[in-house]
């Protein structure tokens, strides 16, 4: 076994076998690739003999199995910043194909999915990890009644929910806002960290907050933060 030294690379995280790590780059945006991405992607996964290229439950590319002095050479190849895997901060916007592609859409999920990728993922100094889920109907897809902040539309508009959590004791999010714009979306997605900043506690997910803080008195705070 590869005895490592402190020095974990930048962006990536130890394997199981305890040698390895494991990069996702931060391209393809709630999971949209191009052909140019993808025959870099081949490209870099074939020089560098990548034994796993795992699609995962973010929508997000991730690199499996890279050897430590490899994780820079290939995010540099690809052209690339890590995306956050771990970490307090918004790891990731998941977003369906709304009224691009899908006959059921009724609000553009990619193209606000997309806008709330580059302002939010990455935003740090928070009690804990951040999810985010942007789905075009009611359907639900990206499943946003159960990430930390959530959008689903509507024709009239989008609904908001926040403070949902799937894992450990699930929970529903709480709605806070419908009939809002994108503009609105992105500004109450904005509301809402800044909110989690102040009241969150160490280790505490934002629905946690929402609980011990009281949820008229949370999302009265946060309405009142628009004014």
């Amino acid at each position: 076994m590869i005895k490592h030294d402190n020095q974990v690379p930048r962006g990536a995280f130890l394997q199981r076998d305890r040698e390895t790590y494991a990069v996702v780059p931060r391209f393809a945006p709630a999971g949209v690739l191009d052909a140019a991405t993808l025959r870099r992607l081949t490209d870099v996964v074939e020089k560098y003999r990548i034994p796993a290229v795992k699609l995962t439950g973010a929508q997000r590319v991730a690199l499996v199995g890279l050897k430590p002095e490899d994780v820079e050479p290939v995010l540099a190849e690809l052209g690339v910043e890590p995306a956050p895997a771990v970490g307090l901060c918004v790891h990731y916007v998941k977003a369906c194909p709304g009224t691009t592609f899908c006959c059921f859409g009724q609000q553009d999920a990619l193209g606000l999915g997309a806008r709330l990728d580059e302002l939010l993922v990455g935003y740090g100094d928070l009690a804990h990890k951040f999810k985010v889920g942007i789905s075009g109907c009611v359907f639900n897809c990206c499943e946003s009644w159960l990430r930390d902040f959530g959008a689903f539309g509507k024709p009239e508009g989008w609904t908001v929910v926040i403070g949902g959590l799937g894992s450990g004791r699930p929970r529903i999010g709480n709605e806070v806002a419908r009939e809002v714009d994108d503009a609105g979306v992105m500004t109450l997605a904005q509301k809402t960290l800044e909110l989690y900043q102040e009241l969150g506690r160490k280790g505490e997910r934002l629905g946690r907050t929402i609980d011990r803080v009281g949820k008229d008195i949370f999302i009265a705070r946060l309405l009142g933060n628009l004014a």
